[in-house]
């Protein structure tokens, strides 16, 4: 699927890019609901993307549904949805095994990463990703430094690309619940930078300040300072700089500030009898403490024979929900790979989450009102560029997964 056409440009998953002529910088904030920059840039909070709105350019994007952490990610850094590389959620129910397993190992992708081709293309590239789960799929098969800020003090040259990655930082390792994870991941990016100038970069942070902080709050605020003063250093070292994110993030609670959560392996055990139907979460991951698996997208997997319209028509008269669709709806509107979805996919609203049964759900560990994401009601993200794009259509749907053809194609 990646080619050369010229000595300038690339094609890769059908889409045609310049190579870079200045340092490039994509970074994807995990969990970017926009108004998190409205309320930091409002109370001073981020001088450079005050003037990158000003000087630059400022979007808005849909992300992919659903609205989680791999899915995105991987249509960022391939410029396709996850009809054309596969990756439909952080967890999936394999039918060929009929296991439920998570989507981090590379053998779920379908389709080249525009990293590994740039980097083919004798471009040098560096990835730094928050969570160790992402850092084998944006690396595959791409030649350059690619490590995860969750296990820094592991990173070699053999299998990273890079070395001693505490000491080129000067910073401990951090824990995968802090704020920290994430400003590790800024700190090694502009060191790299600053020592390797390397010519594109990826860095993807995590969610756990979203999860916990609400838009405008202090916690909120500090995270977006924090940011935009590593964003400032590396415009200083010359970088084209994209900002996006994976997806929202929104309240998931009831008047009363519990969870307002649908249990739908419940119900459906409630209407067709214990385990007939097998309900996926596919926010699923090994770092629940902030979410306890609870997102606003599920797929439902129905035994053979079920009449599966019947089923769609009473799930969406569920209060809660948003919007319920057959297989063949769903992969269609939200450009999923039909083959790793279930029978019926399931939206709930902008303040309802699903789960599957309430035994099965652990929410002990929450110590703030739930804050989580997956559904429609997360697809807006920004798309924020320190440049201005000339020739570009304003009036076209923009996605998150545009970022390298604004950094590549319009920003150079």
């Amino acid at each position: 699927m990646a080619s050369n056409i010229a000595n300038s440009d690339l094609k890769i998953n059908g889409r045609i890019y310049r190579l870079p002529t200045q340092p490039t910088v994509v970074v994807c904030v995990d969990g970017c609901e926009p108004d998190y920059l409205a309320q930091a840039v409002a109370t001073g909070q981020m001088p450079w993307l005050k003037r990158t709105l000003a000087l630059g350019s400022g979007l808005t994007a849909d992300c992919v549904v659903p609205s989680f952490t791999n899915p995105n990610n991987l249509s960022i850094v391939t410029g396709a949805p996850p009809s054309v590389h596969g990756i439909c959620g952080n967890y999936l129910f394999d039918t060929a095994t009929g296991t439920e397993v998570m989507m981090n190992d590379p053998k779920w992708l379908r389709a080249p990463t525009l990293l590994a081709a740039l980097a083919d293309a004798g471009k040098s590239v560096a990835v730094v990703t928050a969570k160790d789960k992402l850092r084998a799929l944006l690396g595959h098969q791409m030649k350059g430094i690619c490590f995860s800020a969750e296990k820094a003090d592991q990173a070699n040259l053999k299998d990273n690309g890079i070395e001693n990655v505490l000491e080129l930082t000067g910073r401990p390792l951090p824990s995968v619940y802090s704020a920290d994870l994430s400003e590790f991941v800024f700190a090694a990016g502009v060191k790299i930078m600053q020592q390797s100038k390397p010519d594109v970069m990826y860095l993807s942070t995590t969610d756990y300040v979203q999860h916990k902080h609400a838009p405008g709050t202090d916690g909120a605020n500090a995270f977006y300072r924090m940011m935009d003063g590593y964003l400032d250093q590396l415009e200083a070292l010359g970088c084209v700089i994209v900002l996006t994110a994976d997806h929202g993030m929104n309240a998931k609670v009831a008047m009363d500030g519990t969870p307002d959560v649908i249990y739908l392996q419940d119900w459906f055990d409630d209407w067709l009898g214990p385990s007939v139907a097998r309900v996926i979460l596919p926010i699923t991951d090994p770092y629940v403490v902030h979410h306890g698996a609870l997102g606003s997208f599920a797929t439902v997997y129905l035994p053979e024979g079920s009449d599966v319209d019947a089923a769609c028509k009473r799930l969406s008269k569920r209060k809660g929900m948003e919007v319920v669709l057959t297989r063949a709806q769903a992969a269609e509107r939200f450009e999923l790979p039909a083959d790793r979805i279930g029978d019926l996919v399931a939206v709930s609203e902008r303040f309802t989450v699903m789960g599957t049964s309430a035994v099965r759900h652990d929410l002990s560990a929450l110590e703030v009102p739930l804050r989580s994401h997956g559904g429609i009601s997360e697809q807006r993200v920004p798309l924020i560029v320190n440049r201005k794009l000339p020739g570009l259509d304003l009036s076209r749907r923009f996605r998150n997964f545009d970022a390298f053809d604004l950094a590549l194609n319009y920003a150079q």
